[in-house]
């Protein structure tokens, strides 16, 4: 048996084994999940909250941009603060003054230390206790929280409508006056707000810890981390350790690559031109004003950190609010880079077998334009959605999901996955006869068919979760397409292009290519899959997926530890003959790529990866700098390489602004930096000290997060911004410039 023969059936061994372990615990995860109640009701019988009403509160939570205004379990925004950190602090000081007016007959902040001790054991053994009656479905509570939650609701109230007493807070929290009128909408969402604190502090059935393993930390009602986090952190942290040692030893041992004697001329140079292949610069041209716009409304996004009803005065948040500028920007992100990966694959696929199969034209045109339409449509419903112009239900199909980086409506998701079986077939049509030849690329190019499959077949899970169904399974599948979709098999089709586009320039064999690719895949694959539950340690899952995540994420990180050799090896084979300097550029995107891989997904990602330290920095902007720096660091950068391999292949005797290209290179790299080290690093690292020492609800506070100091970190963003925003327009001047200027070559 070969040796690619023996990788296929491990790489075939570890996806199938994988994803039997991710689907059992999904479906623990619908066994365990916190309840929703049929009601919830006072000790006497008095109803507070309806099903229907948290059910429906969630609905109206989604609709004013769900995890785009704050977050809930640690997940979504970062201004204003995690809704059930907030509840969980006010209802516990709510609930202690009463015990201290009916036992002392003073407040709880004037009771001694003493006191305060005895007041808060009394509230742990009340709130923690699992009142939810599984026969009746009932959530049973006492008078005390009644009074507190009827406080709670009346405190919210007020600030998602305008009342003048929390114009302050709203402006600190980048929340529109009067996002909610409708006195029903308000209660709902109260309901939902109480709902999903409830299983932050509620323990477990026959448990000591919450449904979601005692996060937030707050000591007012003993969320404390447990020994098991503690422990599954130390286990990661060997795993890496031990995982990193013999990844080194596999690597000395293999004696690296055959070195490949590089063509005298660029083999591409010979290689047809069909006309689909041509359409892909129309992709580009959308690639690059989507980058801009995305650009812009992070600047918007930014500001609102420090000016949270406008900009410079005018008031933006009555017509473009912080939860629709954020949605877009984080959508944004993912469509031009997407755009600019599916559009390699449209250039690929037909440059392998010389010659368009028919209609394969018509559907590139029709690809494009069905995601102008998808961009266009999901931007405006979700504008209409969050400005509550939609009903609840058009709102779901139409509107705003209010799930991060899935917020587009159902009706757009459908939309979206159609296409991607379109681009899938458009991928596949000229790809059959090669295979069929089998040629020495057969193996590459199989690779290359699997991951777009699982491309246009994994992002079906978004399609898992309904209109009202329970956030510890929407979540369960929302990280299916953040993590396996984007993190993962766009990882592998990046892989595969990449090995492919060097096989095409004669700088690596064929077969040392496909066996280097399988390893990769094999290796990344082996953490990536089942790596997807670091993510759901605290939102309502077992503690089985807290150690399956912990491990598995741990071995995420470790081929990001070599990935120097991979940098070095790129920078050499610009040097290797005088025509690869025509590729220089792109291949300085891959060096980048290789480098933010290493810092942005590896160290920073591995900050976040330890279930003690996400337990104490989840939804901090830890959180921000790891997703700055590996979305655009590693998928932007690749994206962004892959359109100039792309359009080096096209424009082929063309001479490149070298220097404009320059510009565009360096100060992306030095903008997301000065980003990342200037601003989100410091606040990350301040509110994490914030955290352990008082609990997330003040590490997410207006307090802190409007500090003068703080405020002065906010404004050092704008030095990273702006000289990254040069990048990104001298990028699109670039990409305008070389192809409406120059035609595209017939060879």
């Amino acid at each position: 048996m070969n040796k690619e023969r023996k990788l296929w059936i491990l790489f075939s061994a570890v996806m199938v084994l994988s994803f039997a372990v991710l689907g059992y615990y999904g479906f623990e995860i619908y066994q365990q999940m916190p309840p929703v109640p049929k009601s919830v009701q006072t000790e006497d019988g008095t109803v507070i909250f309806t099903e229907k009403e948290i059910l429906d509160g969630q609905n109206v939570w989604q609709s004013i941009g769900g995890q785009e205004v704050g977050s809930i379990w640690g997940h979504g925004a970062y201004q204003a603060p995690d809704w059930t950190a907030d509840w969980l602090h006010r209802e516990a000081l709510l609930i202690l003054d009463q015990y201290a007016n009916k036992q002392y007959n003073i407040n709880y902040q004037q009771a001694s230390p003493a006191q305060q001790a005895a007041l808060e054991v009394d509230l742990q053994e009340y709130i923690r206790k699992n009142t939810y009656d599984p026969i009746s479905e009932v959530i049973y509570i006492s008078k005390e929280r009644a009074i507190a939650i009827e406080e709670l609701t009346q405190y919210y109230s007020s600030l998602f409508t305008d009342d003048p007493d929390f114009e302050k807070l709203r402006h600190d929290y980048a929340i529109p006056k009067n996002s909610l009128k409708d006195p029903e909408k308000l209660k709902q969402l109260n309901a939902f707000f109480f709902w999903a604190t409830w299983a932050t502090v509620t323990q477990r059935p026959d448990s000591q810890v919450s449904y979601t393993h005692n996060w937030p930390a707050d000591d007012l009602v003993g969320n404390k981390a447990t020994t098991e986090l503690l422990a599954w952190s130390g286990v990661s942290i060997i795993l890496l350790i031990l995982c990193i040692g013999i990844m080194v030893f596999y690597h000395v041992r293999s004696g690296g690559e055959d070195e490949v004697l590089a063509p005298a001329k660029d083999p591409l140079l010979k290689q047809g031109i069909t006309p689909s292949m041509r359409l892909t610069k129309n992709y580009f041209w959308v690639v690059c004003l989507l980058m801009v716009l995305q650009m812009v409304l992070g600047i918007i996004t930014a500001h609102y950190g420090v000016e949270g009803d406008g900009l410079y005065g005018i008031p933006l948040d009555q017509f473009l609010p912080y939860s629709v500028s954020r949605t877009w920007h984080t959508q944004l992100a993912i469509f031009w880079i997407a755009t600019a990966w599916l559009a390699t694959g449209l250039y690929i696929a037909p440059a392998v077998s010389g010659k368009d199969p028919k209609y394969q034209s018509l559907g590139v045109n029709l690809l494009f334009i069905s995601l102008l339409i998808i961009v266009v449509g999901s931007m405006i419903g979700q504008w209409m959605g969050i400005m509550q112009k939609l009903d609840l239900i058009d709102n779901f199909w139409f509107g705003h999901q209010g799930y991060e980086y899935v917020d587009l409506g159902r009706f757009w998701q459908l939309f979206l996955f159609v296409g991607l079986f379109i681009w899938l077939a458009l991928m596949v049509r000229p790809l059959i006869d090669i295979i069929r030849q089998k040629t020495a690329e057969k193996n590459l190019i199989i690779l290359f068919l699997v991951s777009c499959c699982a491309i246009a077949l994994f992002y079906g899970a978004g399609l898992m979760w309904g209109r009202q169904t329970n956030l510890a399974i929407a979540e369960y599948w929302r990280w299916w397409v953040v993590h396996l979709w984007v993190e993962g098999f766009f990882e592998v089709f990046a892989t595969v292009v990449i090995a492919f586009l060097f096989v095409r320039l004669g700088l690596l064999k064929t077969k040392t290519a496909t066996l280097n690719v399988l390893i990769a895949t094999i290796v990344f694959m082996s953490g990536g899959i089942l790596g997807t539950f670091h993510h759901l340690y605290f939102s309502g899952t077992p503690t089985a997926v807290m150690a399956l995540g912990a491990t598995f994420s741990a071995l995420e990180v470790v081929p990001l530890t070599l990935i120097g050799y991979e940098a070095y090896h790129n920078y050499k084979v610009t040097k290797s003959t005088q025509w690869i300097q025509d590729y220089k550029w792109p291949i300085y995107f891959m060096i980048a790529v290789a480098f933010w891989n290493f810092l942005g997904a590896g160290v920073f990602g591995f900050i976040i990866n330890p279930p003690i330290a996400l337990y104490y920095i989840q939804g901090l902007n830890t959180t921000a700098l790891h997703a700055h720096t590996a979305l655009f660091g590693v998928y932007g950068m690749l994206g962004i390489g892959l359109m100039l391999f792309v359009l080096r292949s096209l424009y082929r005797n063309v001479k490149w602004n070298d220097r404009l290209i320059a510009i565009t290179f360096w100060t992306l790299n030095i903008g997301l930096l000065a980003m990342a080290l200037l601003s989100l690093l410091p606040i990350g690292i301040w509110q994490a000290v914030e955290s352990i020492e008082h609990g997330m609800w003040y590490a997410r506070s207006s307090e802190l997060m409007q500090h003068p100091t703080m405020i002065t970190l906010k404004w050092l963003r704008t030095i990273g911004d702006v000289v990254f925003a040069v990048g990104i327009l001298s990028c699109c001047y670039f990409v305008f410039d070389l192809t409406i200027k120059n035609k595209i070559n017939s060879k």
